[in-house]
């Protein structure tokens, strides 16, 4: 096994290995590049709902998807299919954020695999809050140490309302064609979280923010908190700590959502996007 590195931030290439068939040994190999890389990815794999759950449970237990049903017969896997018929203003995943960081443990990691993928357009980009954290001054770090963030899904809700309302067929509960099934009310209330969040295995310190979900700061208001975080959300995705991943049939990607933020693009309007996602569950941040 062999890694190559995508960008001078994050993100490698994994060759040299099989996902349908991955042994305990391998797979640590495998977890262990995850942690130094963030994001990494391998080419030319054939994996079933069966496989893709394997993976999941050699990392862990299987996660709550806050936004979709799974497939029939694996509850686990959730379809992200958007199909060349269908044009919206945004697609899911859109915008920098971290998955589902309004619950109490959001996932730990994502594994997403691309089936049928658009010839142009369909990037995701990725990035390194390690990275990010680490360029603050040491006078912002001490700032931001002891604050909380607000993290809800309000701002989703809102965009959501606002498309239904500019689509006559459109209607809440989808995004880009993507059926959801979403408690609402969780997504509103959403959960504190620590601003400088500590990785459980490799003790790493990154920056919790991103532009999706973190709303408020614990003790602040919005006049005070909103400047905040609108500087360090722009600064955590800066291009210097970013990677941008070109998607390939049968492409599979895992990243650490501890650590990383990603964006999805709505570039491929004409042409059929078909992958699947699986989540380990995580831990409440600390």
């Amino acid at each position: 096994m062999t890694a190559h590195p995508l960008a001078s931030a994050m993100g490698a290439e994994i060759r040299g290995v099989d996902l349908s068939n991955v042994s305990d040994d391998v797979m640590a190999e495998i977890e262990d590049a995850l942690y130094r890389h963030k994001m990494i990815f391998f080419r030319d794999q054939e994996i079933s709902f069966t496989d893709h759950e394997n993976l999941i449970l050699q990392l862990g237990e299987f996660g709550t998807d806050a936004y979709t049903t799974g497939v029939p017969n694996h509850p686990n896997i959730q379809p992200l299919i958007k199909e060349a018929s269908v044009a919206t203003k945004s697609v899911f995943g859109s915008g920098w954020h971290v998955d589902s960081a309004f619950l109490e443990c959001p996932p730990s990691i994502a594994i997403n695999y691309g089936v049928d993928i658009p010839p142009y357009g369909g990037d995701t980009m990725f990035a390194n809050a390690v990275l990010a954290y680490n360029s603050l001054s040491p006078a912002m770090q001490e700032m931001i140490a002891p604050l909380k963030v607000w993290m809800s899904g309000k701002n989703v809700l809102a965009n959501m309302q606002a498309e239904k309302q500019s689509q006559e067929s459109g209607k809440v509960g989808a995004i880009g064609n993507i059926e959801l099934d979403l408690n609402t009310q969780q997504m509103l209330e959403g959960f504190y979280h620590p601003m400088v969040r500590t990785h459980p295995v490799s003790g790493e310190k990154s920056l919790y923010v991103d532009k999706i979900y973190a709303c408020g700061i614990e003790g602040m208001t919005d006049d005070e908190a909103r400047p905040l975080l609108d500087f360090l959300s722009s600064f955590a995705t800066q291009e210097s700590f970013t990677c941008r991943l070109r998607w390939e049939n049968n492409t599979v990607i895992m990243w650490d959502n501890r650590i990383c933020l990603h964006q999805a693009f709505n570039d491929y309007d004409g042409y059929r996007r078909e992958m699947y996602r699986a989540i380990v569950m995580g831990e409440r941040p600390v």
